[in-house]
């Protein structure tokens, strides 16, 4: 809805001056975050953090397999009738003890797993955010260099899954000139972001 009100009001700000005086481009947000180095690097990161909390939580479920083991060796016996009552009676203490700790490992590693999955999505959230944010800094600088009075992000969607842009004409994409600039301190610019950013700065043919 407010995208769709966004194109409602530029379209009537287009009434106010000649769409030929304007320069609009568009960029491929989409496209510009996956390959930013940035967000592959966030990725792997991310993916070490994932590992490592299920490495923390196989161990714990190791620690609930032995115990659960250990429970039924108890059970067992003390339930034989080999063994005396005495020794059946403190068999039977020593069960009961291990399933309370038994139920509260369990607890723990529910909690823990909860904890830690909320905190990895929070992680994960706050690095995408600040990932989208320079980016945007970078598409705001561009339009301002080569003045462009209009950017949009020809990979948004609508609520019903439709392209928000669906047709542009006489709009320059500026998507590979972006994942350059992005990646040019860290040389990691794709063959063909580089190739399509040299095509985008070619002047148009009238």
């Amino acid at each position: 809805m407010i995208r769709l009100l966004t194109l409602a009001l530029l379209t009537s700000s287009l009434t106010l001056a000649s769409a030929a005086d304007l320069k609009f481009g568009v960029v491929d947000m989409s496209k510009a975050f996956s390959e930013f180095h940035k967000t592959k690097k966030a990725a792997e990161e991310f993916k070490a953090n994932v590992d490592k909390a299920q490495t923390e939580m196989n161990d714990r479920w190791a620690v609930y397999k032995t115990l659960n083991t250990d429970a039924q060796k108890l059970r067992k016996e003390a339930s034989d009738p080999i063994m005396t009552p005495d020794a059946r009676a403190k068999k039977a203490a020593e069960f009961d003890e291990k399933v309370k700790e038994i139920r509260t490992l369990e607890q723990e590693i529910g909690e823990q797993q909860n904890r830690r999955t909320n905190q990895l999505k929070t992680e994960d959230m706050k690095i995408r955010r600040g990932i989208y944010d320079e980016i945007l800094v970078v598409v705001r600088d561009k339009a301002k260099t080569d003045g462009y009075d209009f950017i949009f992000d020809k990979s948004g969607m609508s609520l019903s899954t439709v392209p928000v842009l669906i047709y542009y004409k006489d709009a320059v994409d500026i998507t590979d000139l972006i994942i350059v600039e992005l990646n040019k301190d860290a040389g990691a610019a794709a063959p063909a972001a580089a190739e399509g950013a040299a095509k985008a700065e070619e002047p148009k043919k009238p």
